[in-house]
């Protein structure tokens, strides 16, 4: 592997995956440039090798819902907005405060009080138990911890072009790019950033997966559509993480256009006793 460089950019910072078919599946972690590499071998009860393309159009759509489980879904959106939840005032001006520090110029000065607040901040999205970064943040001392955060973030936001949002998630989950960010800012956090700065595109729901409602789990029991599990070479912690999401904000759509409200709209709908079949 050492002798393989990418074509598209040089690097040799390269992973292989074994296919079915028996060639290797090349995935350049510095741009995210993918290809094959062997001889064919090919076997008829085995699918052959997806693109990241090919992948992402085999992934549940709206669509997909039944009919009946969309009317259900209806009906519910209808009781939960009778209840007009009362947004949390803190939202706004937290949201625009990060905003404003993601940004190259301002995580060059975004403070180590700063970052740890957002770490450990239930604001805008609550990542759940974080004792794990707290120990690598005090283990690391503040202000490496702090450097390292800040390559974590740069990277997910504004990292190569030519490299996918799903895939820059991944790496930084995976820790598959030796030396880049911090070890503990992962899954949780990094889906904290994105609802930070893209507000009308991510849901505050941190987790793919989750015992008390990951966006796997909540498409399932709100909407009855079976999500993959997550797969280190095809179905990565990244591409599922972004493509559940945007599933989910297309399937909530436009009657509750505030994520946050529609994040919790999602967790009370799992909650209500699903319509039995005829």
């Amino acid at each position: 592997m050492a002798l393989i460089t990418c074509p598209t950019c040089s690097s040799e910072e390269i992973s292989g995956t074994p296919q079915p078919d028996g060639r290797l599946l090349i995935h350049c972690d510095d741009c995210g440039n993918e290809w094959l590499r062997g001889e064919t071998r090919r076997d008829p009860a085995r699918p052959a090798v997806q693109s990241v393309d090919s992948l992402q159009a085999s992934f549940p759509v709206p669509a997909d819902v039944r009919p009946d489980v969309r009317e259900r879904v209806m009906l519910l959106t209808s009781e939960f907005l009778l209840e007009r939840p009362e947004p949390d005032p803190d939202v706004a001006g937290y949201r625009e405060r990060y905003a404003a520090l993601f940004t190259p110029e301002g995580l060059r000065t975004a403070t180590v009080d700063q970052l740890l607040h957002f770490a450990n901040s239930t604001t805008v999205a609550d990542p759940g138990n974080v004792s794990g970064f707290n120990r690598a943040w005090k283990t690391a001392g503040p202000d490496k911890a702090a450097t390292q955060v800040r390559a974590s973030i740069d990277h997910l936001l504004f990292g190569p072009e030519s490299l996918r949002l799903e895939d820059r998630f991944t790496q930084l989950v995976d820790g598959t790019k030796k030396g880049l960010g911090f070890p503990s800012f992962k899954e949780a956090l990094l889906t904290k950033v994105l609802c930070v700065v893209e507000p009308e595109r991510f849901l505050p729901i941190v987790r793919y997966t989750a015992a008390a409602g990951g966006k796997k789990e909540l498409v399932k029991t709100v909407f009855e559509l079976d999500l993959p599990p997550v797969d280190k070479s095809t179905w990565t912690i990244g591409r599922l993480a972004v493509w559940s999401n945007d599933l989910l904000r297309s399937l909530v759509g436009n009657d509750i256009p505030d994520l946050q409200q529609a994040a919790r709209f999602l967790v009370w709908a799992s909650a209500r006793p699903a319509m039995s079949r005829s």
